[in-house]
């Protein structure tokens, strides 16, 4: 079939989820580097008071894939701020320490 019949159509997806993943990882640091062909995102849990942060995943992501998941982000934080009010963001941000 051409990608034109195609494009109609929807293929239901099944996910398989494992228990350890569910329980999913706390993060509150990334790191986002890119190549010419993909994006890596490493996630990190940076503790208070704490010089280190351990990686505790990583994301390698195509560039068009990567532009589809900034998309559904941004869609989901509209949401949740329609319901749940703005986010405020405050202290410094580590990307801006990471880049000097």
């Amino acid at each position: 079939m051409s990608d034109e019949a195609n494009r109609g159509k929807h293929v239901q997806i099944q996910i398989q989820l494992d228990d350890d993943v569910a329980q999913g990882l706390y993060v509150n640091l990334a790191l986002v580097n890119h190549t010419e062909n993909e994006f890596t995102i490493d996630v990190m849990y940076l503790q208070p008071q704490q010089p280190k942060a351990k990686v505790r995943a990583r994301i390698i992501s195509s560039a068009r894939h990567t532009k589809r998941l900034l998309h559904a982000l941004q869609e989901n934080i509209r949401r949740y701020e329609d319901r749940f009010g703005e986010i405020e963001l405050s202290g410094p941000n580590p990307a801006d320490q990471l880049l000097q």
